[in-house]
């Protein structure tokens, strides 16, 4: 099990950059990554499955009903509120450029945000600059 990232690419991702480097030893160790081609969906809307993604490299779409609501790059992260909400996703997550992602399984998610808290407090500040811009949407 384990990545290939090295430590340091993952230290200067802003998700980690409250960890210390063991604790983002301990992340590159333990959990895998995943690859996705472009044009490939990583999530579906409506349909159950999902996980924790945290982009290493490449860009995604995030399509709502069809329409780009929004891009995310390297160190952004997709799949947590479905995950945390026992939920089908909201959106479409699709790779546009090819797509390597670190990734928390579902049932891994609520024991990994509480072992790394600062990591949980990070996600939720992007959750509230994400409602914000949501509801500027409406």
């Amino acid at each position: 099990m384990g990545i290939g990232a090295d430590i340091e690419t993952l230290g200067r991702l802003a998700l980690f950059a409250d960890l210390s480097r063991p604790q983002v030893e301990a992340i590159a160790h333990t959990l895998d990554e995943e690859m996705f081609p472009e044009g490939q969906r990583v999530l579906r809307q409506g349909f159950s499955g999902s996980n924790l993604y945290i982009i290493l490299d490449g860009e995604a779409a995030v399509v709502i009903d069809g329409t780009e609501r929004a891009r995310l790059g390297r160190g952004e992260f997709f799949g947590e509120a479905s995950t945390l909400l026992g939920t089908p996703p909201t959106a479409d997550v699709v790779a546009t450029t090819p797509l390597r992602c670190l990734v928390v399984p579902a049932p891994e998610l609520e024991d990994f945000l509480m072992a790394y808290p600062a990591v949980a407090i990070r996600m939720l500040r992007e959750e509230v600059r994400r409602l914000a811009t949501t509801l500027q949407w409406l």
